[in-house]
């Protein structure tokens, strides 16, 4: 069964932007679909495995942003 996960982005403020998280959260093994929300700076993730939440928070950090605190 798929999981989803929405996430904030700090700093993710233009297309550029969300281009580099996109690129690299979309590395990570079994996700399915993203959908970025650049309004909020919301990336929501589909995944047919379970979505560890510090792969995805290392892969934001990896293309330079770092996830919100909610």
């Amino acid at each position: 069964m798929p999981t989803t996960r929405t996430y904030l982005v700090s700093g993710m403020t233009c297309q550029s932007c969300a281009r580099k998280v996109a690129s690299t959260v979309e590395q990570l093994p079994g996700i399915s679909n993203l959908d970025l929300d650049l309004t909020t700076g919301a990336i929501t993730l589909t995944s047919d495995n379970p979505i560890n939440d510090a792969d995805v928070q290392h892969a934001v950090e990896n293309a330079g942003y770092r996830l919100a605190e909610n």
